[in-house]
């Protein structure tokens, strides 16, 4: 009999085991939220929002990411879950595992990445832990809170919504596939390759726009997109008490020109690196028509799609064609 390892399962369906082996255990508990963005724990007229993320230096960040770049993401993609659930944050804890090597200047520009991202997102720093280990670990959580009446849940997607994101897809993809390539210089001028690296090396949360469409009530279901666009909108739909689909139009992707470019140039597609890759930190979000004006008065965000009832995610391309889209996203997890 063949055994099977974890990394078979992959990165989302070992998260779903554990899920799935500790209801029982949490039954007599008052938490909320298994399987969302982040664990609610219920205090009365409002949740206290937990979430932690691990990331490995050989697993996580590309060769030329500095050490504080590597601080910034750690914190970032923790705020991230917060804001997914339209929480505002009340500190940050992060344990190290550092090589014995490592220098001491290293360290503290590690460490000044990790503050510098806390300061970004008004954030206290408030405890942590370090060991020693053969690579750069950074294991952080963070807390939040939010009222009840103002959580941002992935379940709760109607027939008929349209589907939002905030920002643009690819960027992050195109800046990782640059840093990965061994082509040399690619054909983008500088102010535009900047662009691009930036959500490759420094992410930024959507933290702001979250709490902006949590008061607004105007939205049903959200989640951040760090697997990909694809896989996000499969987490919203398997989400959902009810069987619920997405179309997406092609057309209206904000894929920008400058990964369109890089694509070309890597031998790369487009679309691909825009709804499969992942790491954009955006929010995905699912709200009626009628309530796209009056969001839109508060911030910016692009329609991509809408909801539904098909049970998959569909994709009508640029010349009006329809087609069913594979689920699958970026694993962190590896074998």
């Amino acid at each position: 009999m063949i055994k099977m390892k974890i990394s078979d399962l992959g990165e989302k369906k070992l998260i779903k085991r554990i899920i799935a082996n500790i209801r029982s255990h949490l039954k007599d508990f008052n938490i909320e939220g298994l399987g969302d963005d982040a664990a609610l724990i219920d205090m009365g007229e409002e949740y206290i929002v937990a979430t932690t993320d691990l990331l490995r230096q050989t697993s996580h960040f590309p060769e030329a990411t500095t050490y504080e770049q590597m601080g910034w993401k750690s914190v970032t993609v923790n705020i991230s879950d917060l804001a997914a659930m339209g929480a505002k944050p009340l500190g940050f804890l992060v344990s190290m595992g550092l090589p014995a090597h490592m220098r001491v200047e290293e360290f503290d520009e590690l460490l000044g990445g990790i503050l510098k991202a806390c300061d970004h997102y008004r954030v206290p720093l408030i405890g942590g832990d370090t060991k020693e280990a053969d690579e750069i670990i950074l294991a952080g959580a963070a807390i939040g809170r939010t009222l009840k009446g103002e959580v941002l849940w992935k379940s709760g997607s109607e027939e008929g919504d349209l589907v939002g994101v905030t920002g643009q897809l690819g960027l992050a993809a195109a800046g990782i596939k640059i840093l990965l390539s061994k082509m040399g210089e690619v054909p983008v001028a500088e102010d535009l390759l900047s662009r691009i690296m930036d959500p490759a090396l420094k992410p930024r949360a959507r933290l702001k726009e979250s709490l902006l469409i949590a008061k607004s009530h105007l939205v049903n279901a959200a989640t951040d997109i760090t697997d990909g666009l694809v896989s996000e909108l499969n987490e919203l739909i398997n989400a959902s008490p009810r069987t619920i689909g997405i179309r997406l139009y092609e057309e209206k992707l904000p894929i920008p020109s400058e990964v369109e470019d890089i694509a070309r140039f890597l031998n790369e597609d487009p679309l691909e690196l825009g709804i499969y890759y992942g790491e954009d930190f955006e929010l995905l979000f699912t709200l009626p028509p009628e309530n796209v004006t009056p969001l839109r008065d508060q911030l910016d965000f692009h329609i991509i799609g809408e909801v539904t009832t098909t049970g998959t995610i569909e994709m009508v391309d640029k010349e009006g064609r329809t087609y069913i889209l594979p689920v699958k996203g970026y694993e962190h997890l590896r074998g």
